[in-house]
């Protein structure tokens, strides 16, 4: 990504790329076989990540502390 972009040129280049992504493999993307731990990792993380969110602790956050707190499924 080019440093010269403002932040929420950054998020859109990222959001594209991520539409880019789904429609590619649209068809697989909606079918059964596509099951929800996929979407989160492959869509929604992102998404997040995109947003400013540490999806995947990479501060070191204790438990109490994280910004993401992944529910049990």
């Amino acid at each position: 990504m080019s440093s010269n972009l403002t932040p929420r040129q950054q998020f859109e280049q990222q959001v594209a790329r991520l539409i880019e992504k789904f429609n590619r493999q649209r068809a697989h993307y909606l079918s059964t076989a596509y099951n929800e731990t996929d979407v989160r990792a492959e869509f929604i993380d992102p998404l997040f990540e995109a947003l400013g969110w540490d999806v995947a602790n990479r501060a070191g956050h204790g438990p109490h502390d994280k910004e993401v707190i992944r529910e049990k499924s």
